[in-house]
């Protein structure tokens, strides 16, 4: 199969955040195991969702881990020209769900992994796909959890989101939470009989935006749009009727850290101001939705130069969006970005690829493997 025909079968399981993911992780298992690869699947806390981890080469020895996310963002958009799980090629663009975030990718590592089998490698090539990343990269790190019996420490891990195969060396962290706020229904006429949420949801909203503010003069750092760490609030619920006092309201808060700034941190003052509520009658919830630390590798780093040379082009600063690379990094790995496509075609409808990304993709973990053949 070539990366074409890979991409087309991937792109056909609607392996949406969240849900089972066996018949997907299923495929890729079989596909590698055909090509002589040693692979394990590694089951989650959930027991319906696993990791993969796939060795190519003498696991004892340390290599470098291609890393990437099996699935992907709900599809229901009604602007879809086309089925989103079934792919479509217009020309040099191949249209579906993932195509770009980021099943791109695993194709064309997958793609290249007959010719990398075939070379005498000294250095193993270590294939880790995750699940559940849309959703707050729940599922690598127990996958990485698990790397000490599974390979030597890696040299280094190249994650796979699209970066138009440019590495790019940092990402901001981020941390996501959501405050369920209850207090005391009634009728809106005898308000003094109630506890009214949405009312002490207007105090922790207001905490929220000073705190934003407060971010933007610093501290700073100039490889990243913005330059400073941010805070916001993405969704506010609550109340059922003009009439009625709203006895529950929920707030969805979001950081994004600079590196170097722990981005739970920054809503702690939020979280400070949610539980004062408690004194005036009101009960509480913080609930933790994700979060994952940033990313930071040295410019000097081997694993840049590495890239460096793969790509023929001098590593990224920083981007914003984030990834799993931070956690690797975490874990004590060098981490970096490098993969096909453009972040801005994600997570909308129409997503597409081009041919040649795939193709250039290949051609660089094809490169990888001969640069750790005997």
């Amino acid at each position: 199969m070539d990366v074409l025909d890979i991409l087309d079968r991937l792109v056909a399981f609607p392996s949406v955040a969240g849900k089972p993911n066996g018949d997907i992780a299923g495929w890729i298992e079989a596909n590698l195991a055909e090509q002589g690869a040693k692979v394990t699947l590694l089951p989650g806390p959930e027991g319906d969702r696993s990791n993969l981890f796939a060795t190519i080469g003498p696991a004892d020895v340390p290599g470098y881990v291609l890393s990437g996310h099996m699935d992907v963002v709900p599809a229901g958009e009604p602007q879809w020209s086309s089925s989103p799980f079934a792919l479509r090629r217009d020309g040099e663009r191949l249209y579906g769900r993932g195509t770009t975030d980021m099943k791109g990718f695993l194709a064309a590592a997958l793609a290249a992994v007959p010719h990398v089998a075939g070379m005498r490698l000294a250095r193993p090539i270590h294939l880790a796909f995750s699940y559940d990343e849309e959703v707050g990269c729940r599922g690598v790190p127990h996958l990485i959890a698990r790397l000490p019996e599974l390979c030597a420490k890696p040299l280094g891990v190249i994650v796979g989101e699209p970066s138009g195969m440019r590495a790019v060396r940092g990402h901001k962290g981020k941390a996501a939470a959501r405050v369920t706020m209850r207090g005391r229904t009634g009728h809106s006429s005898r308000p003094d009989l109630g506890l009214n949420a949405i009312h002490a949801m207007a105090e922790v909203l207001s905490a929220t935006v000073s705190e934003a503010g407060r971010l933007t003069h610093g501290p700073f750092d100039p490889a990243f749009e913005p330059a400073y760490s941010s805070l916001q609030a993405g969704v506010i619920a609550g109340g059922q009727s003009v009439n009625i006092i709203p006895d529950t309201c929920t707030l969805d808060l979001e950081a994004r850290a600079i590196p170097g700034v722990d981005p739970a941190g920054l809503l702690a003052p939020v979280k400070a101001r949610a539980e004062a509520c408690a004194s005036e009658g009101f009960q509480i919830e913080w609930t933790p939705i994700s979060a994952y630390p940033a990313l930071s590798l040295p410019q000097d780093a081997a694993l840049a130069a590495l890239l460096h040379g793969l790509t023929g082009e001098e590593p990224l600063a920083a981007v914003s969006y984030g990834t799993e690379a931070g956690l690797y990094q975490a874990a004590g790995f060098d981490a970096i970005i490098c993969g096909p496509g453009d972040i801005g075609r994600a997570h909308k409808p129409d997503e597409y690829i081009l041919a040649s990304e795939l193709a250039a993709c290949q051609r660089m973990i094809e490169a990888l493997g001969a640069g750790c053949a005997v």
